[in-house]
């Protein structure tokens, strides 16, 4: 992975790593420089129980574009989950941004990740105003209750045609685009600065 921060650091013309800079540092470096807009002010709102759920015309219109990847009722009401906005980074091939969209009952966040679809090193990059979760993933490997969101956007973004499908059952096709499913997943949360 550092040399995967390295490169982008570079291509973010935020220079090239010294040897002692930690690698924790390292990798903050990398996550601001992929979310250089941050998460979006919806994604700022802190969770809470629903107790006033929005009605259906206060709530903003779903995004033409939008997948939802995933619906569930809780005990606060009707809650999914999707992606939409997907784009390519200019600066770093196999990188995208999409927007994630959560719809709860009285509220919608709206947050932007940052995807990485390189077989060598796929990651999801996402977080809240205060920290940034560096994930790195395994297409094609072992799904659990912890890494299928991740997996389910990944998909959606790298692979547009699998969108909302089990990413269990999508480990054949990882390997014939060329994801080994051995790659080891990681996390990685790191504290963000207030400005």
């Amino acid at each position: 992975m550092l040399t995967f921060l390295r490169t982008h650091l570079r291509t973010c013309r935020l220079g090239p790593l010294a040897p002692q800079v930690p690698a924790t540092l390292a990798a903050l470096m990398l996550a601001l420089a992929l979310l250089p807009g941050g998460l979006l002010p919806g994604s700022l709102r802190p969770a809470a129980a629903a107790q006033n759920p929005l009605p259906d015309d206060a709530k903003p219109p779903r995004p033409a574009d939008l997948v939802i990847l995933q619906e569930w009722i809780s005990r606060e009401g009707p809650q999914s989950i999707g992606v939409y906005g997907v784009k390519a980074d200019p600066r770093m091939p196999d990188n995208w941004s999409v927007q994630i969209w959560q719809e709860q009952p009285d509220r919608i966040t709206i947050a932007t990740d940052k995807i990485r679809c390189s077989p060598t090193g796929p990651m999801r990059v996402t977080g809240t105003a205060t920290r940034l979760i560096v994930r790195e993933l395994n297409p094609g490997g072992s799904i659990t209750p912890a890494n299928r969101l991740d997996h389910l956007i990944w998909w959606a973004v790298c692979v547009p045609a699998q969108a909302g499908k089990d990413p269990a059952t999508l480990g054949p096709l990882a390997r014939s685009l060329g994801y080994s499913g051995r790659l080891i997943e990681r996390e990685e949360v790191l504290v963000v600065p207030r400005r």
